[in-house]
């Protein structure tokens, strides 16, 4: 049975136990709960924090899970991503007090206080800049106003915190992180591949949208080229033999602006429908 670590609280649990939902699998209906077998599906979930599950894949005891990018590789352990799943994105940024700095040099021999110590000392590494590196739980925005730290790194969503904090973000991101599948370097266990095509089932359905459309069978190379699919769009004969019945997936944020494209070529009867599920 394959054993998938799910976060269980916080911003990407709501996400990622909705995510498995439309893909087929059972989710708790206690939040309570921290162990959930799917015996149909040959899956059992664990639901551990999200900065955990880097560390419980990695050590093997878990085949793979859920959690952000910024917490798998602060947790540096024997793991990789398997895939994006599209959801809790999120930027992880310097910032220090308004006018301060302007450039992640002017941090040499600074106290940087952050939640992801080590993500932080490698990238601090990388760019060759030495500073005191203040490891704290939570609120690291009030580090500099207490006299901890003289800039910080940090998760960055809308930024209204910093400023609110008398702050303002510089130099480039560090990491742009969202949610992330991840498993052990080089193993497959059972169950895996289909986990996967599932996951990636709900992230094409989630995208894209169905279109059904008539036109002259004259427009056809016109039409496809607006609606390509994702290998070739479906063209079937109607009864009057000068016109054709077409379906193609399209993007879903490109819906109406294709509809228009098509309307205006000749297209008639131009429907849409949401695609609940897909293999790919």
């Amino acid at each position: 049975m394959l054993r998938v670590a799910v976060p269980n609280k916080g911003a990407l649990s709501e996400s990622a136990s909705a995510m498995l939902a439309e893909a087929g699998y059972r989710q708790r209906r206690d939040t309570r709960e921290l162990v959930l077998e799917d015996p149909d599906n040959g899956v059992e979930f664990f639901f551990l924090r999200p900065r955990d599950i880097a560390v419980y894949v990695g050590a093997g005891t878990l085949d793979v899970g859920i959690t952000g990018r910024d917490l798998f590789l602060d947790a540096d352990v024997d793991a990789e991503e398997r895939l994006t799943l599209g959801f809790g994105a999120s930027t992880f940024r310097f910032a220090g007090p308004v006018g301060d700095f302007t450039d992640v040099a002017q941090l040499e021999g600074k106290r940087l206080a952050t939640s992801y110590d080590g993500l932080l000392r490698r990238y601090l590494a990388d760019h060759g800049v030495k500073a005191t590196v203040v490891r704290l739980d939570g609120a690291v925005e009030s580090s500099v106003r207490l006299g901890v730290a003289d800039a910080i790194a940090d998760v960055v969503e809308t930024g209204n915190t910093l400023k609110a904090a008398g702050m303002e973000i510089f130099g480039e991101p560090i990491l742009r992180s969202e949610a992330v599948l991840i498993g052990r370097n080089g193993d497959a266990p059972a169950g895996l591949d289909v986990l996967i095509r599932r996951l990636q089932g709900v992230l094409v359905a989630r995208q894209y949208v169905l279109m059904d459309y008539d036109i002259r069978k004259d427009l056809v190379d016109e039409a496809a080229a607006l609606t390509p699919g994702l290998e070739s769009p479906t063209v079937s004969p109607l009864r009057d033999s000068d016109w054709v019945a077409v379906r193609s997936m399209v993007l879903r944020n490109q819906t109406n602006r294709i509809m228009d494209e098509l309307y205006e070529l000749g297209a008639r009867a131009i429907l849409v429908s949401t695609i609940h599920a897909c293999r790919v």
